[in-house]
């Protein structure tokens, strides 16, 4: 029962924040409260469609622009840390369309409940068929994995991986700007 109140929350957290984010350009990639009752961190990653990354000055610009609706919306009651980034390179795989969009690479997944005797997988995403993903694991063998029973998917970090992801500009980092 209790898990099924965070879900509420979360689903309230994003119902407040995902038109801010997408009125800002950006894409909503996960929403989810990590860490204990003493350390609450309220996760918020999000991406530019084009970089499928965020900048430094994206996550400043996002946090302040979600910090004053979720103040004034008041959706979790204890003390938080807000915390918004980018999925970075081994990023979770939160939506269906994920899954399609990084096919061919490695990911690990969890499952809600066992499915052919076991909750976790590992292997290379194939592709998506409606609401089934489907996974060949390091012995070659198929899997087909209902979306609806993912608890948890990860990209692995690999060569390929590293090789194919654009990254963001570098221009200007090793530049020391001075104030006053």
């Amino acid at each position: 029962m209790k898990r099924n109140a965070q879900l509420a929350d979360i689903a309230a957290i994003t119902a407040i924040i995902a038109p801010i984010v997408e009125d800002m350009g950006f894409k909503l990639v996960r929403v989810k409260m990590i860490g204990g009752a003493e350390e609450r961190t309220l996760q918020i990653m999000a991406e530019r469609p084009d970089t499928r990354q965020l900048t430094i000055e994206d996550c400043t610009a996002l946090s302040h622009a979600i910090d004053e609706p979720l103040e004034a919306a008041d959706p979790i009651a204890e003390p938080y840390r807000l915390e918004v980034s980018s999925p970075g390179i081994d990023r979770p795989l939160t939506r269906l369309a994920d899954f399609s969009d990084w096919s061919g690479h490695e990911a690990r997944i969890t499952l809600t409940e066992k499915l052919d005797g076991r909750r976790k997988y590992k292997g290379v995403i194939d592709e998506v068929e409606g609401e089934t993903v489907l996974l060949t694991d390091e012995q070659e063998k198929s899997h087909r994995l209902p979306f609806s029973q993912i608890e948890d998917a990860k990209l692995l970090l690999t060569d390929r991986l590293i090789q194919e992801t654009q990254p963001l500009s570098t221009e200007g980092a090793d530049t020391i700007k001075e104030e006053g």
